[in-house]
């Protein structure tokens, strides 16, 4: 008779479980990269013909509204109409652009495109969003820059939407080591800081977090000392990966 095999011990299921976790967060890090890199080319594609075309057609459309007869009010007004709808139409592809890929982060660095997307982000939601920033940017790899920018975001946007503030900062520290974003608000905070960076319905955080494992560091999510939220990602300075 063939002898039953041997149960696994309780450190060889703990070895195997943290195999399994670490080939899940690696997949999981493959596989938001490609999503980056899609989102990137779909971003230039936008820019390269969409902004491209809507440009030139703002051009013939000036050109030809210089014939029009001055007397001629009905063609006036209806040239008048047709730039604001392509200005319109300019206005969101830009920000469609923006959403998918932030250009400054690739070809001016995180300190740029921060300094950008904080007060932006601010006017467009009507809060006070204050961005504290190393006088240098750093040398960041790709992975890293977009890993800590989307950190950025997904603070920004639970301030707004989850935490109702009307104030947020987002702070990144460099000490030569590791990099450090936090993004703080005065808002409502979170009720169980656990539960919501496990909660199935918050995918963005939970991607966050298994990004910032994949690339050496962590993602911590508390109440601020005064209140509101605090989510801060730790990277070290040289990546695991790029």
């Amino acid at each position: 008779m063939t002898e039953p095999a041997h149960p696994h011990s309780d450190r060889e299921l703990e070895l195997l479980a943290a195999a399994r976790t670490a080939d899940l967060t690696e997949m999981l890090a493959y596989l938001a990269s490609c999503w980056d890199e899609e989102k990137r080319l779909l971003a230039r594609r936008l820019h390269d013909s969409l902004g491209s075309s809507m440009t030139a057609l703002t051009m013939h459309l000036a050109l030809l509204s210089q014939h029009i007869p001055p007397e001629n009010k009905a063609m006036r007004d209806r040239s008048a109409q047709m730039k604001q709808l392509l200005a319109t139409i300019i206005e969101t592809n830009r920000k469609m652009q923006l959403e998918l890929w932030n250009d400054k982060l690739e070809f001016l660095g995180l300190h740029a495109a921060l300094a950008e997307l904080v007060p932006a982000f601010g006017a467009e939601h009507g809060l006070t969003a204050r961005a504290s920033l190393p006088d240098e940017d750093g040398h960041y790899s790709r992975t890293q820059g977009v890993v800590l920018l989307r950190c950025a975001e997904e603070g920004l946007r639970n301030a707004s939407t989850h935490g109702k503030a009307s104030e947020v900062d987002v702070i990144l520290d460099d000490d030569g080591e590791q990099v450090m974003l936090t993004v703080r608000d005065n808002g409502l905070g979170p009720h169980d800081c656990d539960g919501a960076m496990s909660s199935l319905d918050c995918h963005g955080l939970r991607l966050l977090r298994e990004r910032a494992r994949y690339l050496g560091g962590e993602l911590v999510l508390a109440r601020g000392e005064s209140g509101g939220a605090l989510l801060r990602m730790t990277l070290p300075r040289e990546a695991q990966a790029a």
